[in-house]
C-alpha cells in the first residue's frame, strides 16, 4: 500500500479545523491533521491488510512543474498556522510505525507514488491510499487506487475497469483529458473554453492530444479556434498534467513490511498525548507485535 501522506493529512486537518477541533496538547502543538490521518491509514490497514506500506510526501511548494509553470497551485494560499508543526509531527509518528517516509524535494508525493508503483515488480498487487483523483492516471492490471470518500473506511476502490466504465477512456489518456480541461485546483488552465465533456469526447475519439492536433479540421470552428489559440499551454498543462515515473529516490521493499511494533508506537502515542486512538491499533492485530 502506497499512501499520499499529503492527501490523508489535509482531508484530517480541515475535516475538524472547520469547528475549531485541533486538539492542542500541552505542549502547544495542535494534533488533530495527525490523529486524523492515523485514523485513515490504520482503518485501510484493517480494511486492506497490506504487507508493506510506503508514505509518500510533498517536500515543499517548488517542484519541477513550478520551474515548467511559474503559477502551478499559485491559487493556494499559506497553511493555516495550525497544521505547520503538524508536517514534521505526522512523518515522527509514522516512524514510530517503522513505515517508510518518502519523499524528495522538487518532486510531488504523487511522482515518488508512480516512481514506486511502477518499478516494483510485476508480480506485486499495489494499492494506492489517496483522496486525489489525479493519481487515477496510474491504474493497471496489478494498481488500484482506494479513494477515500466521507468519515472513515468509506472507499471507492478505483481499478483499471471501473475506471474505462465511468470514463469511456484508458487510464493514461486521462493525461490528455487534462490537458485539453487543465485542472483549476492546480491552477493551469488548459485550453480556455474545453470543459470536461468536450475533452472526454475528444481523446474518445482522436486517443491523445496529437491525435486531436492532427485532426484539427473535423472539429467544430470554436473548438479548432480554442485549440490554435491556446497550443502552447495545451503542451504544457500535458506535462503539468502527467505523474512522473522515474524520480531518483530510494526505498526497500523489505523495509516497507508492516510490522508494528505496540510499545513504540504506544510509547509515541504518549508522548504527544493522542488519546482514543489504540483501539485502531486492534483493528490491526494481525501486524502488531
Amino acid at each position: 500500500m502506497l499512501v499520499d501522506g499529503m492527501a490523508l493529512l489535509f482531508r484530517a486537518f480541515f475535516a475538524t479545523a472547520v469547528t475549531g477541533q485541533f486538539m492542542i496538547n500541552s505542549k502547544g502543538v495542535p494534533t488533530n491533521g495527525v490523529q486524523g490521518f492515523l485514523k485513515h491509514m490504520l482503518t485501510a490497514f484493517s480494511s486492506f491488510n497490506p504487507s508493506h506500506v510506503v508514505v509518500c510526501w510533498d517536500m515543499g511548494s517548488k517542484t519541477f512543474r513550478t520551474e515548467m509553470f511559474q503559477d502551478y497551485k499559485g491559487n493556494r494560499g499559506e497553511a493555516p498556522v495550525e497544521l505547520i508543526p503538524q508536517f514534521d509531527l505526522v512523518k515522527d509518528v509514522v516512524e514510530a510505525f517503522d513505515i517508510p517516509n518518502i519523499g524528495l524535494a522538487g518532486y510531488e508525493a504523487d511522482d515518488c507514488i508512480g516512481t514506486i508503483a511502477k518499478n516494483l515488480d510485476e508480480d506485486v498487487d499495489i494499492y494506492i491510499l489517496t483522496g486525489d483523483r489525479d493519481i487515477l492516471q496510474l491504474l493497471d492490471e496489478r494498481i488500484k487506487v482506494v479513494l477515500l470518500q466521507k468519515g472513515f473506511g468509506n472507499y471507492l476502490v478505483h481499478t483499471k475497469d471501473t475506471f474505462f466504465e465511468e470514463k469511456g477512456i484508458k487510464p493514461h489518456q486521462m493525461i490528455d483529458v487534462k490537458a485539453l480541461m487543465g485542472d483549476p485546483s492546480d491552477n493551469y488552465p488548459g485550453v480556455r473554453g474545453i470543459g470536461e465533456k468536450t475533452a472526454l469526447k475528444l481523446i474518445q475519439q482522436f486517443e491523445h492530444v496529437d491525435g486531436v492536433i492532427a485532426n484539427l479540421d473535423q472539429l467544430t470552428k470554436g473548438q479548432k479556434t480554442k485549440i490554435e489559440e491556446d497550443l502552447e499551454m495545451l503542451h504544457l498543462s500535458r506535462k503539468l498534467a502527467e505523474i512522473h515515473c522515474e524520480v531518483p529516490i530510494e526505498y526497500s521493499l523489505e523495509e516497507a513490511i508492516l510490522n508494528i511494533n505496540r510499545d513504540k508506537v504506544l510509547d509515541k502515542f504518549a508522548e504527544v498525548e493522542f488519546k482514543g486512538l489504540t483501539r485502531f491499533l486492534q483493528l490491526n492485530e494481525e501486524n502488531v507485535g
